[in-house]
């Protein structure tokens, strides 16, 4: 009778932590991030030895941090996923502010490496970029607003969560990296759009980012030059992204075979931003069909559970990190085959970078821990009896 009111996990009096996190958290989707995470070590050892060459260092010495990295990474992830709803809410709230002062700082103390945007901290043996740490505490914060405004009385918390939005958009655009501006103000919309957004708010939401697009491409020579190279009908073979397009049509449905790629030795960025270039030319179609298939699964599984959460809090934060983890990964994608103008953005967990996957390792375990099964009824029995 208890399954039948409350559910199918039944809360049991003092089980211990980890039998109640295995028996609860979403298998599944955290076997398809060790997956990604195995493509990315995998197309690493192919797309890193070309760059180490260049700098001095080991054939595997990108790999090797990877795989460091990978793994701080993956422990934050499966700590996070055993916390519950309202400590990951506490440390989220506690993070954003920590990355917002950092990212606020990064005009003063931060460094370009030469790409012309300044992103991030230089720490000597490794560098650091809040804006990655950022997001998922922006959408913590933004959910906690948006679900405290549903209550009765409760804060004009939509109001404040878009006003939160507008500084950081605000921020980023100064570095400038208009990529995770668009990333954010994404993720912010589609919570936004859950939490009730009339249709009308969302359509001047556009209208204001067309907008600001074009004052960007005025006043800005980094954000024009890209808008420049994706709007050119004829791509030049001697760019990132002529060498990237080079590399999909040579793989073909089956590849070139392990090792045998040749886009690894153009590409200054091949283990990081173009590492689906490195994985169609070797790998061919197979592999990119598999990377974006652990992709849908991942998000595609989450917003499935979340639609039986009855927390409009998990259920908004939970949306909005399983929505910008698909997203960023159609942006990298869509970059690499030139749908989308160059934006500098990795692959979750399948790229190189130490920010990127220790900070994705934090959102997924958040994920994780939204999704996990309570003991609750879902969200559709409410609704039944209301309709009584």
């Amino acid at each position: 009778m208890t399954e039948m009111v409350f559910g199918a996990h039944p809360v049991r009096d003092g089980e211990p932590i980890l039998p109640r996190w295995w028996r609860t958290v979403d298998k599944w989707t955290m076997s398809c991030v060790l997956l990604l995470f195995g493509v990315g070590i995998l197309l690493g050892l192919a797309a890193s030895p070309p760059l180490a060459s260049r700098n001095g260092f080991e054939a595997f010495h990108y790999v090797q941090r990877q795989a460091f990295f990978g793994g701080l990474a993956l422990t934050a992830m499966l700590l996070t996923s055993m916390m519950s709803p309202q400590l990951v809410r506490r440390l989220g709230v506690l993070g954003f502010f920590c990355a917002f002062a950092a990212l606020a700082l990064l005009p003063v103390f931060g460094t370009d490496f030469g790409k012309g945007a300044t992103r991030w901290y230089s720490l000597g043996f490794a560098s650091v970029q809040p804006s990655e740490f950022l997001k998922p505490g922006l959408i913590i914060v933004s959910a906690w607003l948006m679900a405290a405004a549903q209550e009765i009385n409760g804060p004009p918390g939509r109001t404040f969560s878009f006003a939160i939005t507008c500084v950081v958009v605000g921020f980023l655009a100064l570095q400038p990296d208009f990529g995770q501006a668009c990333l954010v103000l994404f993720g912010w919309g589609v919570m936004y759009f859950v939490a009730g957004a009339p249709f009308t708010l969302l359509i001047a939401m556009a209208a204001f980012v067309m907008v600001a697009g074009t004052f960007a491409y005025n006043n800005s020579e980094h954000f024009a030059r890209r808008i420049d190279g994706f709007l050119t009908p004829e791509v030049d073979p001697t760019t990132q992204l002529g060498y990237a397009t080079g590399a999909i049509q040579e793989g073909g449905f089956f590849g070139v075979g392990v090792g045998e790629g040749s886009v690894k030795w153009s590409l200054p960025d091949a283990h990081t931003d173009f590492i689906i270039a490195v994985a169609a030319e070797e790998y061919g179609l197979i592999l990119v069909a598999f990377i974006i298939l652990l992709f849908m699964s991942v998000t595609v599984r989450s917003m499935l559970r979340l639609i039986r959460e009855r927390d409009p809090f998990i259920r908004l934060a939970g949306t909005g990190l399983a929505c910008t983890f698909g997203v960023q990964a159609i942006i990298n994608m869509g970059v690499a085959v030139r749908l989308l103008p160059a934006k500098g953005m990795t692959l979750p967990f399948v790229s190189y970078g130490g920010s990127s996957l220790i900070a994705g390792g934090i959102a997924m375990g958040m994920l994780l821990a939204f999704t996990r099964a309570r003991p609750q009824g879902e969200i559709g029995d409410i609704l039944t009896r209301r309709g009584r």
